[in-house]
């Protein structure tokens, strides 16, 4: 835990009882504020009582008093409209924080010099930030991380001159965290997103470019005009600036060339790192993720040879293109994570030739966005709910049966694919839908693909285990 001194001795008052808060009012309180917690849900207030956490109906207290606002980050700030809780507090004039923030300030008040790597973007943000804390601890140092992914922030150890953070930001986090400073911030990339909560796209940008605005360097991913705008603003005011791109060769700056990643400076270009033989680093979305995590490492102090064992030896994240196993010429991918057609095409992208596991419950627009992979689909495998619509989508464009549920489709697609005699092919399960018609989320969805994977006969799990 990381005890949040610079609000010691202050009142502190904290709205949101999920993990993270609880984490966070836990952090406080060891910090020494004096903390009054609430959320709007009576069971997560009485699971915080039962942690010895001082709670109260904030609606009932007295704001003047309090010297931070420590808010949720899925609590809405400004749209669609403020929490009643951040009515109170502009009404006192309280600032409002999350728990990034307070991070921030114990890194400034305890050792401002350790090397701390925030990451941002609307897409493999999570991925990024697993691989630069593997490619960290893989050489040995002492790494932490969290955020956005895995632990939330409070609960990681204190901020010490040799220990390395690294944290995953959201959107919401970065509204919060107006003193984030890290040593090396990476915005990867910006499509509208979560425009609910910011109201324009034009707003969501400028929050996400708080993160690389505030970083001692800017790692800026180019492949999309706000990024382009951002670092060249950025730019433009003396902010250091390191430039990446997944598809163009750049004058400056980190570019991939098929599975070479390059260096250019002032148009020289050098291969310092490559991906081919990485399956856990397939397909030019996780080039620029793998770009980024050599970029942030450099800057920290890594070497090269250090940074491509990590890259060599990652392991994925689990339910994004994960690989499960292999049997013979047939890989199996958990891309569970996939939960509308955006998210299937990276995977879907990444082999030539698929057995294909897909639906469940159905987001608007269904898979016609991914209608220039079908080639690349020997059969899918539909289930769920979504079944009968995606079936009228592939029409003729690709073989498919509409299998019912996960099971059935596994069972059919790997004895189709043992068949196969083209040369390697993937049975991918990257349902491009919801999981909540069969399974309560998306990860359990991904666990039972991964257990009935690893109980097929003559099965080689990745990694060694069964």
């Amino acid at each position: 835990m990381t005890p949040a001194t610079t609000l010691n001795g202050r009142k502190v008052a904290l709205f949101g009882l999920g993990g993270s808060g609880i984490a966070t009012a836990r952090a406080l309180a060891e910090g020494g504020a004096v903390v009054t917690a609430w959320d709007d849900n009576p069971e997560s207030v009485a699971k915080a009582e039962s942690a010895g956490i001082a709670v109260a109906d904030l609606r009932g207290v007295d704001w003047a008093g309090f010297a931070s606002f420590v808010l949720s980050p899925g609590v809405p700030l400004t749209h669609p409209k403020p929490h009643w809780t951040v009515d109170f507090a502009r009404g006192a004039g309280v600032e409002i924080i999350g728990d990034i923030e307070l991070f921030s300030r114990e890194r400034a008040a305890r050792a401002p010099d350790a090397p701390f790597i925030a990451v941002t973007g609307t897409n493999g943000k999570s991925t990024t930030t697993a691989l630069i804390s593997h490619i960290l601890a893989a050489s040995g140092r002492d790494t932490q991380m969290g955020g956005n992914i895995g632990r939330a922030v409070m609960t990681l150890d204190p901020p010490a001159p040799d220990r390395f953070h690294v944290v995953e930001c959201s959107s919401y986090q970065i509204e919060l965290a107006p003193s984030l400073n890290p040593s090396a911030g990476i915005l990867l990339n910006l499509t509208p997103d979560h425009l609910d909560r910011h109201g324009t796209m034009q707003r969501y940008a400028e929050i996400k470019e708080r993160l690389v605005a505030g970083s001692d360097t800017a790692i800026i991913g180019v492949d999309d005009a706000f990024c382009v705008q951002i670092a060249d603003k950025l730019e433009r005011v003396g902010k250091e600036v390191v430039r990446i791109s997944k598809r163009l060769p750049l004058t400056d700056g980190y570019f991939a060339d098929s599975t070479d990643l390059m260096e250019a400076v002032q148009g020289q270009y050098e291969r310092i790192g490559f991906l081919e033989g990485i399956g856990s680093l397939r397909g030019s979305h996780n080039a620029q993720n793998a770009l980024a995590a050599v970029a942030a490492c450099l800057k920290v102090g890594l070497d090269l040879g250090e940074i491509q064992s990590g890259l060599e030896s990652f392991p994925g994240l689990a339910h994004r293109m994960e690989q499960v196993g292999r049997r013979g010429r047939v890989l199996f991918v958990n891309d569970s994570k996939a939960t509308n057609a955006d998210a299937a095409a990276p995977a879907l992208s990444s082999f030539p030739r698929i057995y294909w596991i897909a639906g469940g419950l159905a987001k608007e627009g269904g898979i016609d966005a991914l209608r220039s992979f079908f080639p690349r689909v020997a059969k899918a495998y539909l289930i769920g709910e979504a079944a009968p619509a995606f079936s009228a989508t592939l029409g003729g464009a690709a073989d498919y049966e509409i299998s019912g549920t996960l099971e059935a489709a596994l069972g059919h697609a790997a004895a189709d694919a043992a068949r196969d005699e083209t040369g390697e092919v993937v049975v991918l399960l990257s349902p491009a839908c919801a999981s909540f018609d069969q399974f309560r989320n998306f990860e359990i969805r991904g666990d039972a693909f991964r257990e009935a994977v690893l109980a097929l006969e003559g099965i080689e799990p990745f990694g060694g285990k069964r």
